[in-house]
C-alpha cells in the first residue's frame, strides 16, 4: 500500500486525521501529569533496631552484624550502610540500580529479617523495615497557633491530617514536631523507702490495676448478655486515686499522697519544628501515584483557604515548601522556552525557503508535537522537565524529513514531473532512508534509556520522547507534507541552477580541495580531535547542577552528645540572627520564610534529598528567599554568622540540587576493620585535604566520641547483697530514665505511663553512687555503690559500616564555583601512594559526587557498544555495505571538538547533561551522514554519473537541506540554551557548537572518507 499516493487521493482522511491529532494532543497536554522532574525510584529500605542503653560496640556486635550477614544474602543486593549507636542499629540496604521492582525485594528482606530476630538479645525492641524510605512529599505545610496550646495545635493538626487524606491526590500526610504524651508519675526515692517500697514494688501495682479482664457472660431466657467489669484507668484523676497499701501496716494511701502525677510530654523531646522561629507542627503532604502535583496543589491550596476561615485568629498556616507553583512555572518556562524555538524555526523557514514552501516544512512541528503529546499517555510520560527539553532537543531534527521531502518533490516537478508524481516518487526514494536516519538518531539515545542507574531512570524520557517524535516526523514526512505539497505550492516547471551561485562555487571549490588532499585532510581533523581531547581536561566538571528554586537548605551539626534542648537553643539565636538582619525588606530581597527541624531532618521534600538520621545535636532548615540571585550572598552571610558565633558548630549551607542524590560534593571513604589503625588513616587524609585550595568543612561521619559511664558490677558484693545484675539495671532505669509501667487510654489513644523519681534525683550526678537497687528476691534495698563501682569512658558516637567493614566517610564542602573534580585530582595521586603504605584489608574509595557520576557514566558507557550495533546493522541495511557505516561511525566522534570548544568558549561545565548533548549530537551527525551517503548512491545508481561526479554532485545537491536542518536546530536550542538553566544550558551549548563542526565534518569529512575507501581519484577534476 502506497501511503503517499492514498493520502493525496483521499485528501478529505488525511485532513480529518490530522484535526484528530491535534484534537487528541491538546487533550492529552491537559490531562497529563505533570511535575518538576519524572523522578525515579528510591532504592533503598532501612532496617530500624532498638536496643535501649546498648553502647554502639555492642549494639555493632549483637544486632548489627547478626542482621547484615542474613541480609546480604539478597542477590539483588548493591551495597549494604549500617550505622550504630547508643541504643539504636540502623541498616541501610542499598540495591543495584538494574531493578526496577522493589516490592519482591522489600519482602524478601522482611523474610531475612525475620529469620535472624530469634538470635538477637532480648530486651531489642524491633527490627524494624521501613521500605517507604523514598516516599517524597512535596508540599510542607506549617501551623502555628499564637495563644494556643500545644494540646490544642496537636489536636488541630490531626483533624486537619484526617482532612486531607479525603482529597483525591493525597497519598499520605506526616507530622512532624509532634511530641508524645505521657503520664508522669515522679517519686521521691527516699520517701518511697521510708514506705517500705521499691520503684519496681509500685510499677507492678499500677500494672495490676489497671486491667481490662472478660467477666464472662449470663443467660437470660433467650439472650445472651456480657459481663464487663470496670478497672482500667478513665481519667488522669484515676491514676491519682489508685489505692496503695504500705507493707507491714494497716495504711492505705493513695497514689497522690507520697507521687506526683501530671500529664505532659516525653523528655526529651525527640524533634522539634519551628516555623519562622515560632514553635509549630509541620505537615508533609505527599502525592498519590499516577496523580497530577498541580491539582494536588489546587486541592490543598483551597483547603488551606477553608482552615484559615474556619480557625480562629491566632492560627497560621505557612508553606515551607508548594511543589505544585514549582512544578507550574517551570512548565510554563519551558512551554515558553517550546514555543520561541517553534517561532525561531519557522522563521528559519520562511526566510530561507520562501512563504509557501517554508509555511509547509513548518507545518510538520506543531502536528509532530501535536502526535508526540497523543502518544505520551501510552508511553508513561508525564510532562516535565526533562521530557519537554527532549521536544526541544527533537526540534531541530523534526524538520529534517520535511526539509528534504519539500526539497526532493521540487527538485523533481522542476525535472518536469507533475506535483502528485513528483511526490509519490519523492516518497519512495526517500522513505527507508528517512526512516533508517530517523531510527539511528534515535538509537543513538538508547543508552540513556538502557542505563542502569538513577541518572540513566532520571533521564528516561528523553529518549522515549525523541523517538515518538522522530517517528511521527517520518511519518507526516511521508503524508501530510506531500498533500500539502501537491495542494499549495505553486511549481514553475523550470530547472533552478543553484549550483552556479557564488556560495555553492565556494564550497565546491573547497571540497574539491579538500578531495584533492584527501589524506591531509583526514591528519587535520585527526588532529583537531586530539587536541579537543586534551582540552576537555581544562573543562569544569559537574555531575548534576544547583536547581534555580529560590531556596537554600542549611545542616547544622553541633558537637556529638549535645543535648537538644541546647540546640534549640542555638536555633533560636540563628533564627533571631534571620529575623534582624536577612528578612526581605522594603525592597522586597532576603529571606521569606523558613522552618527548622531540630533533632531531625526535614522530609524528603525532593527525590534527591536523602533525609539524615535523627540526632538531638542535629538541625536542618529550609529557607525560602525572595529570588535565587540574592541566595549566594545570603548563604555567605549565613555561614559567617554560624562560624563566627558557633565556630563548634559544623554549618553545611547548599542550593538544591537536580538529579540523584549526592550527599556531599567530595567525600572519600576508607574502610578496614581495626578501628584505632582506622582512626590513625582517616587523620592523615584529613590533614591532606586541608592543604587543598577550596576545601572547607572536613569532617567524618563518625564524629567526635562521646562520655559513658561504665557500672561495673561486683559480683560477690552483689550475691552477698542479694541482687542481681537485672535487679540493678531495672533500678537505674527505673530512678534515671522512667519507666513504662501501664497504660492509660483516652478514647482512641494509648498513653503510657512512666514512673521516675523526681527530677533532682534524676538529674544529679553526685547522687548516682546512692541511687537505691531493689531486689525483686530478697526485697533488700541497697545503694549502688554497695554492689558496683563507677568509670568514666570515652567510646565512639557510632560506628559506621559498609559490606559488613568498618568505613569512615571523610566528607568535606567546598569554595563557592570551585569544582569537586578538582579536588578528585590532586588527592587522588597522593591517596594512591599512601594506600601501598596502609595493611592488607584496607583502601579507600570515593564517594559523593565522583561515585554517582562515575556510576552514571559508566552505566550510559556500557550501554555504547548496545546502541552501537544497533546503528551500524541499521546502516548495513540501508546500505548494504560495510564500508559505508564505517565512514559513519568515524565521522561521529569529532563532533567532540565543537563541544570541547563551545564549553570552554561560555565557561560551561561537562557533567551528565552535557553527556547526554553529545549523544544527541551524534544522533544529527549520522542522520545527515545517511541522506549525504544516500544521494551519492542514487547519483552514481540512477543518474549514472562517475564516483568523482556523484560526490560532488550529491554534496551540493546535499549542501541546502543539511545547512537547513543546522539552522533550525541550532535556532531551536538557543532558548533553551539561554533560558533552559544551569541544568540544560551545557546540553544546548554542547548540541549547538558541536553542530557547527559536526555540519563542515558531514559535508566535507564524509565525502573524503568515501572517496578514500572507495578510491575515488580527483586529481584531474577542476576547480569551479
Amino acid at each position: 500500500m502506497n501511503f503517499t499516493k492514498e493520502a493525496i487521493d483521499k485528501n478529505r482522511v488525511t485532513a480529518t486525521a490530522l484535526i484528530l491529532i491535534v484534537v487528541m494532543g491538546l487533550m492529552a497536554y491537559r490531562t497529563l501529569p505533570k511535575s518538576e522532574d519524572p523522578g525515579f525510584v528510591v532504592r533503598a529500605a532501612q532496617v530500624v533496631t532498638f536496643f535501649p542503653g546498648a553502647s554502639p560496640d555492642r549494639v555493632e556486635n549483637l544486632v548489627t552484624d547478626k542482621l547484615e550477614e542474613v541480609i546480604q544474602e539478597i542477590p539483588e543486593i548493591d551495597y549494604i550502610k549500617s550505622e550504630s549507636k547508643t541504643g539504636k542499629s540502623i541498616i541501610t540496604v542499598n540495591i543495584l540500580e538494574r531493578y526496577k521492582n522493589m516490592r519482591p525485594i522489600w519482602d524478601n528482606l522482611r523474610r531475612k529479617v525475620e529469620k535472624a530476630t530469634p538470635e538477637l538479645p532480648i530486651g531489642i525492641v524491633g527490627p524494624f523495615v521501613n521500605d517507604e524510605f523514598g516516599d517524597i512529599f512535596g508540599t510542607i505545610l506549617t501551623i502555628t497557633g499564637e495563644g494556643f496550646s500545644y494540646r490544642e495545635l496537636k489536636d488541630a493538626s490531626k483533624d486537619i491530617r484526617n482532612q486531607l487524606l479525603f482529597l483525591d491526590d493525597v497519598a499520605k500526610v506526616d507530622i512532624y514536631g509532634e511530641q508524645e504524651e505521657r503520664v508522669f508519675v515522679e517519686y521521691n526515692d527516699a520517701q518511697l523507702a521510708d514506705l517500705g517500697l521499691s520503684a519496681i514494688e509500685l510499677r507492678n501495682l499500677l500494672e495490676s490495676q489497671n486491667i481490662i479482664s472478660p467477666g464472662g457472660e449470663v443467660e437470660l431466657k433467650n439472650e445472651r448478655i456480657i459481663v464487663e467489669p470496670t478497672g482500667n484507668y478513665e481519667t488522669v484523676d484515676d491514676i491519682r486515686k489508685t489505692l496503695i497499701n504500705i507493707p507491714g501496716q494497716q495504711q492505705i494511701l493513695y497514689l497522690q499522697d507520697f507521687a506526683e502525677i501530671t500529664r505532659g510530654y516525653i523528655e526529651p523531646p525527640s524533634n522539634i519544628v519551628h516555623s519562622s522561629g515560632t514553635p509549630a507542627l509541620a505537615m508533609a503532604i505527599s502525592l498519590r501515584e499516577g496523580g497530577d502535583i498541580t491539582r494536588l496543589g489546587e486541592q490543598v491550596g483551597k483547603f488551606v483557604e477553608e482552615l484559615e476561615k474556619k480557625y480562629p485568629i491566632g492560627f497560621q498556616f505557612d508553606f515551607v515548601t508548594f511543589q505544585s507553583d514549582i512544578v507550574q512555572e517551570k512548565v510554563d518556562d519551558f512551554v515558553g522556552n517550546l514555543f520561541q524555538s517553534v517561532i525561531i524555526v519557522i522563521l528559519v523557514m520562511l526566510f530561507t525557503l520562501g512563504l509557501r514552501t517554508g509555511l509547509v516544512v513548518a507545518s510538520l512541528i506543531p502536528m509532530a508535537i501535536m502526535a508526540t503529546f497523543a502518544l505520551m499517555p501510552i508511553f508513561d510520560i508525564g510532562i516535565d522537565q526533562i521530557s519537554l527539553a527532549a521536544l526541544i532537543i527533537a526540534l531541530g531534527m523534526l524538520v529534517d524529513n520535511a526539509i528534504v521531502m519539500s526539497e526532493s518533490i521540487m527538485t523533481q516537478v522542476m525535472g518536469g514531473k507533475t506535483a502528485k508524481q513528483a511526490a509519490i516518487d519523492s516518497a519512495a526514494e526517500l522513505k527507508i532512508p528517512l526512516l533508517t536516519s530517523s531510527l539511528t538518531t534515535a538509537a543513538a539515545f538508547l543508552p540513556i534509556y538502557l542505563a542502569p542507574s538513577a541518572a540513566g531512570e532520571y533521564t528516561a524520557s528523553i529518549f522515549k520522547v525523541v523517538t515518538i517524535a522522530l517517528l511521527s516526523s517520518w511519518v507526516l514526512s511521508l503524508t501530510m507534507i506531500p498533500v500539502l505539497c501537491v495542494y499549495f505550492l505553486h511549481f514553475e516547471h523550470k530547472k533552478v541552477d543553484y549550483e552556479q551561485s557564488r556560495f555553492f562555487r565556494f564550497y565546491r571549490n573547497m571540497l574539491l580541495l579538500f578531495l584533492k588532499k584527501g589524506i591531509l585532510c583526514v591528519a587535520f581533523f585527526a588532529a583537531l580531535f586530539c587536541l579537543a581531547l586534551w582540552g576537555v581536561t581544562f573543562v569544569t566538571k559537574a555531575f548534576f547542577p544547583p536547581s534555580e528554586r529560590a531556596l537554600f537548605t542549611i545542616e547544622f551539626e553541633l558537637p556529638t552528645g549535645t543535648k537538644i534542648e541546647k540546640t534549640e537553643q542555638v536555633m533560636k539565636q540563628v533564627e533571631a540572627y534571620f529575623k534582624r538582619d536577612l528578612l526581605a525588606g522594603t525592597d522586597g530581597e532576603g529571606i521569606t520564610t523558613w522552618a527548622t527541624f531540630i533533632g531531625g531532618a526535614a522530609p524528603r521534600y525532593v527525590i534527591n534529598y536523602t533525609p539524615k538520621q535523627p540526632s538531638p545535636e542535629k538541625a536542618f532548615m529550609l529557607v525560602n528567599t525572595s529570588s535565587w540571585d540574592v541566595m549566594p550572598d545570603l548563604m555567605q552571610r549565613v555561614e559567617e554568622y554560624c562560624l563566627n558565633h558557633f565556630p563548634s558548630m559544623r554549618v553545611t549551607v547548599r542550593k538544591t540540587e537536580y538529579g540523584p542524590p549526592v550527599t556531599t560534593p567530595v567525600a572519600v571513604r576508607i574502610q578496614g576493620r581495626d578501628q584505632d589503625r582506622l582512626y590513625e588513616i582517616v587523620d592523615t587524609v584529613k590533614r591532606e585535604l586541608e592543604t587543598i585550595s577550596g576545601v572547607k568543612n572536613v569532617r567524618d561521619d563518625w564524629g567526635q566520641e562521646i562520655k559513658k559511664f561504665i557500672v561495673n558490677i561486683n559480683q560477690p558484693r552483689a550475691s552477698r547483697a542479694g541482687v542481681t545484675n537485672e535487679d540493678i539495671a531495672v533500678s537505674m532505669q527505673t530512678v534515671l530514665s522512667g519507666y513504662e509501667t501501664t497504660q492509660f487510654r483516652e478514647k482512641d489513644e494509648l498513653i503510657p505511663v512512666t514512673l521516675r523519681s523526681i527530677a533532682a534525683q534524676r538529674k544529679d550526678l553526685e547522687r548516682l553512687e546512692t541511687l537505691n537497687i531493689y531486689s525483686q528476691n530478697s526485697k533488700a534495698v541497697v545503694p549502688l555503690k554497695q554492689v558496683a563501682d563507677i568509670e568514666l569512658e570515652w567510646q565512639p558516637s557510632k560506628i559506621m559500616r559498609r559490606d559488613r567493614l568498618k568505613a569512615i566517610t571523610i566528607e568535606t564542602d567546598l569554595e563557592p564555583n570551585y569544582p569537586a573534580s578538582q579536588v578528585i585530582k590532586e588527592i587522588g595521586p597522593w591517596l594512591d601512594q599512601q594506600q601501598k603504605e596502609w595493611p592488607s584489608g584496607y583502601f579507600y574509595e570515593f564517594g559523593g559526587e565522583e561515585e554517582q557520576s562515575g556510576k552514571a557514566g559508566k552505566s550510559i558507557y556500557e550501554q555504547l557498544p548496545t546502541a552501537g550495533l544497533l546503528i551500524v546493522l541499521l546502516l548495513v541495511i540501508q546500505f548494504n555495505s560495510y564500508r559505508k557505516p564505517l565512514i559513519i561511525c568515524l565521522t561521529i566522534p569529532l563532533g567532540f571538538i565543537g563541544v570541547v570548544v563551545g564549553l570552554l568558549i561560555t565557561n560551561s561545565y561537562m557533567g551528565f547533561m552535557t553527556i547526554l548533548g553529545v549523544v544527541s549530537l551524534s544522533g544529527i551527525v549520522i542522520n545527515n551522514a545517511i541522506v549525504l551517503l544516500d544521494r551519492i548512491r542514487i547519483e552514481i545508481e540512477e543518474e549514472g554519473k562517475t564516483p568523482a561526479e556523484a560526490i560532488i554532485q550529491a554534496s551540493q545537491k546535499r549542501l541546502r537541506p543539511i545547512l537547513l536542518t543546522t539552522m533550525t536546530t541550532i535556532g531551536g536550542l538557543i532558548p533553551l540554551w539561554l533560558g533552559g538553566g544551569l541544568m540544560f544550558e551545557p546540553m544546548a551549548i554542547a548540541i549547538i557548537f558541536g553542530l557547527l563542526f559536526a555540519t563542515m565534518l558531514t559535508l566535507g569529512f564524509v565525502p573524503v572518507l568515501y572517496a578514500l575507501f572507495y578510491k575515488v581519484k580527483f586529481k584531474d577534476v577542476p576547480y569551479g
